[in-house]
């Protein structure tokens, strides 16, 4: 359980502040102050640059990350897991990133009701409860504000006696959707359009063994396979991963030299390995979206999707289904598509679109033109729209590049033993601005 949620700055200002105590134990307003000053006075007494992430002071354990010159902190009297606070405090950064465009003591002071207002969302009575961004968008309704930069080539925002005039500027609705930009036509300008902000890979190794008497199984990876950035084997381009965990059944003694692990497998599907990579992507992402959106009549948007498929051209995508979540009032909709097998429908309860396409395949092309009839439509309106959400399956990939080069069982099986590797990519959350 989390006691408190307080956001410091690098001078120990409190920009944000969140006590869940005080709702069972109200009148607590000095001993907040004490364990916040406390947390302060420990991270600049250190004399290393890098403090330790978990800190006692007073029977409240402290558990901070360091994100955008700021520290984050969760504080608790009980003995929860540390990683689950430190990811969550990292998510918690991110999210404010995302809302409110930048990630900086300014941003964070003039978005402070948006991100009480995350937290009211996040957190209940101490207990973690969600960190989705699907699921949050559905709720947070304050808008957020951003910041200009001052420009010594833009003097538009400069007053009379060089004051800021208009640095602020509001964001329309739907803050929650993306990051604000003032404009479409910002957003388009932008240097980040096009251009990929974020991506993780989650993966696993899973076994199935349904054979009776099989005492030990080995499994090969890739021998120039990296456990980090810094690990390198073999001479070839290597395979690496960020961080790997594995089974408790698992024998590691020849996975340093040869990567290859060994367990005695059960009867059924059992999970022997979980890594994941992060940021820097060995391939590029296998979807490109070319988006336009425009007001037709006086009632209606035009929504123009060309998607692009950037797999290998013997290599095929199912069950992709696109899903841009448009505006608040949706009355009907005509749609053109660029082959038969599509299909479109309209969801006014959900106020999403959703494109379906049966079979991708690499190298190819399709295109959807939307028009959607909204009610009382307006120039503002047209921000709303977005972003993109994509569901879809990739069979025979890996976006690592990790691969099994055999699969070996001891003793050896008489009689019929099957052995064969099925690879497989899944979309977790592939999103989209446009």
């Amino acid at each position: 359980m989390i006691s408190q949620i307080f956001i410091l700055s690098t001078k120990g200002d409190h920009l944000i502040y969140k006590d869940y105590n005080i709702i069972m134990k109200p009148f607590r307003g000095e001993e907040s102050k004490d364990s916040i000053n406390g947390f302060y006075e420990m991270v600049t007494a250190l004399s290393g640059d890098q403090p330790p992430v978990v800190m006692s002071y007073k029977g409240l354990h402290f558990i901070h990350a360091r994100q955008g010159g700021l520290y984050w902190v969760a504080s608790t009297k009980t003995n929860p897991s540390p990683f689950t606070i430190i990811e969550f405090l990292n998510r918690l950064a991110a999210l404010t990133k995302d809302y409110c465009g930048s990630l900086s003591e300014k941003s964070v002071r003039m978005n402070f009701a948006l991100i009480y207002e995350l937290l009211d969302e996040m957190v209940d009575f101490g207990y973690i409860q969600t960190t989705s961004t699907d699921i949050l968008k559905n709720f947070i309704q304050t808008e957020a504000v951003s910041s200009k930069p001052f420009s010594l080539f833009d003097l538009s925002n400069v007053g009379l006696f060089g004051a800021e005039t208009q640095q602020s500027k509001v964001a329309p609705s739907v803050a929650a959707s993306r990051p604000i930009m003032s404009s479409r036509g910002e957003q388009y300008n932008s240097k980040n359009h096009g251009v990929l902000m974020k991506a993780d890979i989650q993966g696993e190794i899973r076994i199935k063994c349904f054979l009776p008497t099989c005492s030990e199984m080995r499994i090969g990876l890739n021998e120039e396979l990296s456990i980090g950035k810094s690990q390198l084997k073999g001479y070839s381009s290597a395979v690496r991963v960020d961080e790997c965990r594995f089974h408790q059944a698992v024998k590691l003694d020849e996975f340093d030299t040869f990567r290859i692990l060994k367990v005695c497998p059960s009867q059924g599907e059992q999970t022997v390995m979980q890594y994941q990579l992060c940021d820097e992507l060995p391939c590029a992402p296998p979807f490109q979206l070319f988006p336009s959106v425009e007001k037709d009549y006086v009632n209606r948007v035009l929504i123009f999707l060309k998607l692009r498929c950037d797999l290998p051209p013997k290599r095929s995508s199912y069950g992709p289904s696109i899903t841009p979540v448009p505006l608040s009032i949706l009355y009907s909709m005509s749609q053109e598509l660029s082959s038969p097998d599509q299909t479109a429908e309209l969801q006014p309860k959900n106020k999403a679109l959703l494109w379906e396409i049966p079979r991708f395949p690499g190298g190819a092309q399709l295109s959807a033109l939307f028009k959607v009839d909204v009610p009382g439509l307006s120039s503002a309106s047209l921000l709303e729209v977005g972003p993109v959400s994509m569901s879809f399956e990739l069979p025979k990939q890996t976006c690592t590049g990790l691969q099994i080069r055999f699969l070996r069982l001891s003793p050896t099986q008489t009689g019929l033993s099957q052995r064969w590797v099925r690879y497989v990519t899944h979309s977790d959350s592939y999103t989209i601005r446009i």
